[in-house]
């Protein structure tokens, strides 16, 4: 007969249980992907038979660990007062599932990218390692990132990856999801395609998704996207598509580089009398509530939101765990609406 639990179940009995080691159990219920699956969900469904919950007081000890990890966002310019991006409060319900799944708690703040963020939490043992979300100006971001790199700090961001990205990088695959935009506005006949967003070293993000429009364009044979800057709101998207309009510039498409850049746009265009997608085609970029509530709705590339969630935790872990990390990209998916509907 197999071994009853007496009073109160310890990772042990779950061990015996499931047939594996004690240091297994934990690997599995931490969410260590060096775990199977097939053990992982046995060895899951075995602690909620028993009523197991994970005594975080004595982990911590023995790892000298908090078993909290810290997510902070960083401002963008918003319309309203939350001065946070909407995106990435779409993000912060999948962040906040993974943290709970592999058993972590999570501590949420708010910065501003010129305060002293970077020495606040893991050398006060507040948390184990930190999330970033948002960046504003790239170019004001790198020096504090490199400041966490010197000082050992762990953390994970979501962003622009490339294969000198700091850190553990995850973020959406822009060059790719910029020439999805490009083959789909080509195959619905349009060939005068601008780009609003700041596409340079400011905003890697961006640069990248007019990277992938460019390169589509220009194996059409179709000259370069004209591109005018505009940052992540309603009303910088506005003002660019008035200074397209305003140009003279031959344009039957616009890809903008956020929704907010979209939906700004969208409204210029029809004060200036222009009809979505008959005149003027719009696409935006990350699929937020909006889009879809748009007159026409919104064409836009949506980012893997759970899978981002799951992806930043499970690097941060790795991380903490000393174990090797790599920039990892997830792939964008087109979403099409009325705003490129084929006439």
């Amino acid at each position: 007969m197999g071994r009853k639990p007496t009073g109160r179940p310890t990772s042990f009995d779950i061990a015996y249980a499931a047939g594996v080691s004690q240091p297994t159990v934990s690997r599995a219920l931490r969410g260590d992907r060096s775990v199977s699956e097939q053990t992982r969900q046995k060895i899951q469904q075995i602690a909620r038979d028993l009523n197991y919950t994970v005594d975080k007081n004595a982990s911590s000890l023995r790892s000298q660990r908090s078993n909290t990890i810290a997510l902070l966002f960083f401002e963008d310019p918003t319309p309203d007062e939350s001065m946070i991006n909407p995106f990435f409060l779409a993000m912060l319900g999948s962040i906040t599932r993974a943290c709970a799944d592999r058993g972590l708690d999570l501590l949420i703040s708010f910065q501003r990218m010129e305060d002293d963020w970077h020495v606040k939490y893991q050398d006060s043992h507040r948390a184990d390692g930190l999330i970033l979300l948002g960046y504003g100006d790239y170019t004001t971001y790198t020096p504090k990132l490199e400041k966490l790199v010197a000082q050992g700090t762990h953390y994970a961001r979501w962003g622009s990856v490339s294969l000198d990205s700091s850190g553990a990088t995850v973020g959406t695959d822009n060059v790719d999801a910029g020439r999805l935009v490009g083959r789909h506005l080509l195959e619905i006949g349009k060939r005068q395609i601008a780009f609003l967003g700041e596409a340079d070293e400011t905003c890697p993000e961006f640069l990248g998704r007019f990277t992938g429009l460019r390169e589509v364009t220009e194996d059409a044979g179709l000259p370069p996207p004209p591109r005018f800057d505009a940052i992540t709101t309603e009303e910088a998207g506005y003002c660019a598509a008035r200074k397209l309009l305003e140009s003279g510039a031959d344009c039957d498409a616009i890809f903008a580089a956020s929704d907010l850049i979209a939906i700004g746009a969208m409204r210029a265009l029809a004060d200036a009398g222009k009809k979505v997608p008959d005149d003027i085609a719009v696409v935006g970029f990350d699929d937020i509530p909006a889009a879809s509530l748009t007159t026409p709705p919104l064409t836009t590339v949506t980012q893997d939101v759970r899978g981002a969630g799951e992806s930043l935790v499970d690097a941060l872990l790795s991380q903490i765990a000393d174990r090797e990390v790599t920039p990892h990209k997830l792939p964008g998916k087109l979403v099409i609406r009325g705003s490129t509907a084929k006439a």
